[in-house]
């Protein structure tokens, strides 16, 4: 009989601790996911490195990649483990989603979201249609999960409510994640030096979004000092240490403000003429904040925003040997297009 395959064992073990942890009652394990999402070449993996002290150049991410770290607690306990995802590719590798994020997984899971400031006409659709997939692939495993252990899943939502005081002002008006998530805006050194209004309203849109979702928001950028606080944050939701309270909400330095933290008056209204407001059709303050968001930063045309899916065709991955080969083969490919396209019109000539 033939031995385990690595993956096979590998499949075992990570099946063997899900079934373990399943039948308790949500009480949190020694093992924790934190998921990477975010704009392309936005510096996902650098934070990961930083986070875990690895001293490496940071590698292009092709579609999901895995790594994982570990941290003592004590002499003689195990060391928690903190099991790091990340997606790549932008928004082209949205199926890919799923993969991670199990009913066995998920009430030890966090997302991290990191967008591109240098970017901000990109910033939006990123955002949105990042945590679209991902909530809407969430709420799907809480349902299922629901069905087996309904008191983890309220355990779940009490845990996302608690980073709000109960006498919070907005609690009637914000929509929690459904897990944990961190906002982080990247490259605040080429941010910092944008025009003041438009880092205002850069500012403003991202504090409203973290509030309405929950979720803590920071900038960083390859500065050491913002790093660490970045550090800080990502090994809080890796292994649970305590979580920073301190706040910067002022737009001429870089955001840091905790989740529950924030509010609505202090965020203010859409920064947009009063007498303009009423010309925004909007049907939620969400909706609205994105219509004031996309007048100062219209998003790029489908074709241009859209990442590349095929590998093949993505320049980062450029061999000339194969590249030529490859154009080749499609002017072969057209050719063999065209000669087929003629041979069926003069089918339909004959016939």
């Amino acid at each position: 009989m033939p031995s385990e395959t690595l993956w096979e064992i590998a499949k075992a073990e990570v099946e063997k601790r899900g079934s373990n942890g399943s039948e308790g009652d949500g009480v949190e394990t020694g093992e924790k996911s934190v998921f990477f999402i975010g704009s392309k070449n936005g510096g996902k993996t650098t934070i990961i490195l930083r986070c875990l002290d690895r001293d490496e150049p940071p590698k292009p991410t092709l579609a999901l990649e895995y790594t994982y770290g570990r941290r003592a607690k004590g002499h003689n306990i195990p060391k928690d483990i903190a099991h790091f995802w990340e997606l790549g590719g932008g928004t082209s590798l949205l199926d890919l989603i799923s993969i991670p994020i199990t009913s066995d997984t998920l009430r030890t899971f966090s997302i991290v979201l990191v967008l591109d400031l240098s970017k901000p006409n990109d910033l939006w659709p990123t955002m949105e249609n990042l945590l679209h997939a991902t909530k809407l692939h969430v709420d799907k495993v809480v349902m299922k999960l629901g069905k087996k252990n309904a008191k983890a899943v309220s355990e779940m939502r009490q845990k996302i409510w608690s980073n709000m005081q109960k006498d919070h002002p907005d609690r009637e008006l914000i929509d929690p994640f459904p897990i944990p998530l961190v906002i982080i805006g990247s490259k605040y050194d080429i941010f910092q030096d944008f025009d003041s209004e438009k880092r205002k309203v850069i500012c403003k849109t991202l504090r409203f979004v973290a509030h309405y979702y929950g979720a803590s928001l920071m900038f960083t950028s390859k500065s050491e000092a913002l790093l660490l606080k970045i550090r800080g944050v990502i090994n809080q939701l890796a292994f649970g240490i305590d979580k920073s309270k301190s706040t910067c909400v002022d737009q001429n330095k870089p955001l840091f403000v905790t989740a529950g933290l924030d509010s609505l008056s202090q965020i203010g209204s859409p920064p947009v003429p009063d007498n303009d407001i009423g010309k925004l059709h909007a049907h939620s303050p969400m909706e609205l904040w994105k219509k004031v968001y996309e007048k100062l930063f219209p998003p790029k045309s489908i074709n241009t925003l859209k990442d590349v899916k095929d590998p093949a065709r993505d320049p980062q991955y450029a061999e000339s040997e194969v590249d030529e080969m490859r154009i080749q083969k499609d002017q072969e490919l057209e050719q063999y297009k065209r000669s087929s396209s003629k041979s069926w019109k003069q089918m339909e000539l004959d016939s």
